[in-house]
């Protein structure tokens, strides 16, 4: 075991300021991106957790979070030339007023409820199944009551998150665009964080008047028969259009919605905020901290060299020092972040921790560990051994 390590083990009471104050900034910079994250996967985890193999857009489309990404009707037996493709859906949606029943008080006039009904009305977006077994549109962690629920005329299913913003609870009765629809599923794991939704089945919509029925349709969800293929598949259905559309795996198409999060120019700067602020907080207490623990240990030091030891070997002591209280740190960070992720879980608000922001959060925590030792360095030059006979 090296120098520097004992030194840590013996002494980590000197150092667990600087531990913390890493921790502490990996956390802030973890917790405060993994919720941004989380929004978008909120956003998208319908298409995430859908049984597409293949997503087909149209060719301009860059994501599903900005810009228009619905193609031709025509394109769905198009698709279905190829040999390796088994069922194909168009994923359609569309947006209303939702307003709780309970909030409709029948003793007052229409001119009364009216006015008091605007006050209530709140927009919610709105999703769609198709409700035939294994359809492509219906998520993975989807219950079989949970479709058999949705596919009874004017139901809605509603995230947990979002009864008590929109008023309802299970059983509950509800006007969507001053139609009676009834919540008949709640679901977990779909935080409505920023607006409300809603999901029901594509009779359901349709019977509401908000179906697709035109010329275009929404994203062209694909299943095939061997999802392991989805990539050869993607690039053979991508010649096949010739430029008219673009076909992405799912996996593409959750990376390219998690990035476009971050083209978001207010996002950018918060997180850059709380990059600068954990960068500078984390220089300044584990820079002090260090300096602080080596003064303590100064004739520790001045020995080694009385010893022999060069002035170089004490400074490869103390940036190693400096690696080994990064590393801690940033353990540290990744587990108070994931206890913060469970909390937030339990609330029903996702956190979501890529390996890609756990690697590049860590190894900023490690240099900024390095580089608050190599500012301590200046220390080493009291370490003179003539002060051991004081």
């Amino acid at each position: 075991m090296s120098l520097a390590l004992s030194t840590l083990l013996y002494e980590w009471r000197r150092y667990m300021a600087a531990v913390m104050a890493l921790a502490l900034s990996g956390l802030l910079v973890l917790a405060m991106t993994g919720v941004f994250i989380g929004i978008g996967k909120g956003f998208t985890a319908q298409i995430e957790r859908s049984r597409a193999d293949v997503m087909v857009l149209a060719p301009g489309a860059k994501n599903l979070v900005s810009g228009p990404s619905g193609v031709p009707r025509r394109f769905i037996p198009l698709v279905y030339n190829h040999a390796e493709v088994i069922e194909v859906q168009a994923l359609d949606g569309a947006g209303g007023s939702f307003q709780s029943i309970k909030d409709v008080d029948p003793t007052m006039s229409a001119a009364e409820r009216a006015r008091q009904g605007a006050a209530r009305l709140q927009f919610v977006q709105t999703r769609i199944i198709d409700t035939t077994p294994g359809a492509v549109t219906i998520p993975t962690d989807y219950s079989q009551e949970l479709v058999d629920a949705l596919r009874q005329p004017y139901t809605v299913a509603v995230d947990e998150t979002a009864l008590r913003p929109l008023g309802v609870k299970l059983g509950d009765k509800a006007l969507y665009n001053g139609q009676t629809v009834t919540v008949a599923a709640v679901t977990r794991g779909y935080p409505n964080m920023m607006q409300s939704t809603i999901v029901m089945s594509r009779d359901t919509l349709r019977m509401l008047g908000q179906a697709d029925t035109g010329t275009r349709v929404g994203p062209l969800m694909v299943k095939i028969e061997d999802p392991a293929r989805a990539e050869i598949v993607a690039a053979q259905l991508n010649a096949m259009g010739n430029g008219q559309w673009k076909a992405w795996t799912r996996q593409e198409l959750a990376d390219a919605n998690q990035s476009a999060m971050f083209e978001e120019g207010i996002l950018v700067i918060i997180i850059g905020g709380c990059v600068v602020l954990g960068t500078i907080i984390g220089v300044a207490i584990t820079w002090q901290t260090l300096r602080g623990a080596i003064m303590a240990n100064i004739k520790e030091f001045a020995s080694l060299r009385a010893l022999g030891v060069s002035m170089g070997s004490l400074r490869r002591i103390v940036m190693e020092l400096s690696f080994w209280v990064g590393l801690v740190g940033v353990a540290a960070a990744i587990l108070l972040t994931w206890l913060v992720s469970l909390l937030a879980s339990a609330n029903a608000v996702i956190i979501s921790l890529p390996i890609g922001l756990l690697l590049i959060v860590g190894g900023g925590l490690v240099f900024i560990a390095m580089m608050s030792g190599f500012l301590s360095l200046g220390v080493l030059k009291n370490s003179q051994p003539a002060d051991l006979l004081r």
